[in-house]
């Protein structure tokens, strides 16, 4: 017997009439002699209506209070979920994060799990229950609600899973598994049957937005077997593991296996910047000190001792930055400040790189025969991103993906 831990986001759960075909997949899954434990996020939109609901009292309301309120969502879901399985003859239980005892910090709105007390589950499993726990959520150790962030609900289940030592963690979503790039941009893209952490984390925090990052951390951290799959057909989705390895030794690896893009990108450079000790972190530090992420980074160093610096943004805090950085020119005597909200970033993703040389010069020959001009490059031993042209996003992934040959080597 198996034991699997489920997920099931807000469009899998949105309605009752959604929310009894989870309870005949769970049915199922238990009849087939597993043990079935189910994570589930608030109906679509709940969350969000929560949210307003909030805003609409302050603008800025109590860290506690908007945990305390946001997290009735799935409290509502289990509930449900859970007189669905009865009406099916499962014996089941809801528990919410407080219930179950999944222990975090103390940080509100963004809490991290620190432990869970599994022996509740673990005698519900004995006993043949389906237990239904409230993702998103948990309780610190002084008894107060706490919410895991957007996307938390993974986190929840990737979580539980580690706990309880399960076999394997199906995340259940609105797309069938991890595909080799967004088929809405790439008509010829394939889902994968398979792809190691290393590879969906980077393609996580490329853009993809399959999995929330924090749970491929957690998954990677404690070797749990992660699985996408599709809430509304059939098939086999995609796994997410350790790399395979036979007597020893990796097996041969697909040389790239995806290409993630994020259009949420900004371009900003200071030029002429006096090119002295400790100039990065002049330019840098009050960026920081802004809670501004810095994504790439690039220094040149011109013939008469003056540096050119060019980092990007979340395009959200382009403008914010802009000022700082011009603020920045005016006290280290820079020539200018220049940027550009209009570009993106394209990256190729896969194990496969570590052994195999000449893949950078093939990624930027495919895109100069398409005259993309590209702006920025950074890599690392499984990932080669470039920055181009916003226009060019749809026609760079596209070029890419024929160049390595993706559609002939994913799974169909």
């Amino acid at each position: 017997m198996a034991l699997l831990v489920q997920k099931f986001g807000g469009t899998s759960v949105g309605t009752v009439d959604k929310i009894e075909k989870i309870a005949d997949k769970l049915f199922e899954s238990q009849k087939a002699g597993n043990g079935v434990v189910a994570v589930v996020s608030a109906m679509s939109g709940e969350t969000n209506r929560l949210i307003e609901l909030a805003r609409q009292i302050s603008h800025e309301p109590n860290a506690r209070e908007y945990d305390v309120l946001v997290s009735t969502g799935e409290q509502v879901t289990i509930a449900l979920l859970s007189m669905a399985l009865h009406a099916r003859g499962v014996d089941a239980r809801s528990y919410t994060g407080a219930q179950v005892k999944i222990l975090t910090d103390d940080s509100h709105t963004k809490a991290r799990i620190m432990e869970i007390d599994d022996t509740a589950m673990q005698s519900d499993l004995e006993h043949g229950r389906v237990i239904v726990v409230a993702g998103f959520q948990g309780v610190d150790k002084n008894g107060n609600i706490t919410t895991l962030g957007r996307g938390g609900s993974d986190t929840t289940a990737v979580a539980l899973a580690a706990a309880l030592k399960a076999d394997e963690c199906q995340i259940f979503t609105d797309v069938d598994g991890v595909y080799t790039t967004d088929p809405r941009v790439e008509p010829n893209a394939r889902r994968l049957d398979r792809i190691t952490f290393e590879e969906m984390l980077e393609m996580a925090s490329l853009g993809s937005k399959v999995l929330q990052i924090r749970a491929v951390e957690f998954a990677g951290k404690y070797n749990v077997p992660l699985r996408v799959l599709s809430s509304f057909e059939e098939g086999p989705g995609t796994l997410i593991s350790y790399e395979q390895r036979t007597e020893g030794k990796i097996m041969e690896q697909p040389v790239i296996s995806g290409i993630a893009f994020n259009r949420d990108e900004a371009k900003l450079t200071i030029l002429g910047v006096p090119d002295t000790p400790g100039v990065a972190y002049q330019i840098l530090g009050p960026i920081s000190d802004a809670n501004i992420e810095v994504d790439m980074i690039i220094q040149n160093v011109g013939a008469d001792s003056t540096t050119d610096f060019t980092f990007t943004v979340h395009r959200n805090d382009y403008d914010k930055a802009l000022k700082i950085l011009q603020e920045i020119a005016t006290a280290v005597n820079a020539r200018e400040v220049v940027g550009d909200s209009a570009i993106v970033k394209v990256s190729i993703v896969g194990v496969g790189m570590r052994s195999h040389a000449g893949i950078a010069s093939k990624m930027f020959k495919a895109l100069s025969d398409e005259a993309i001009n590209i702006r920025m490059i950074s890599t690392s031993e499984i990932k080669i991103s470039v920055v181009i042209d916003e226009k060019y996003l749809e026609l760079g992934v596209r070029t890419l993906h024929t160049a390595f040959g993706l559609a002939e080597t994913a799974s169909d």
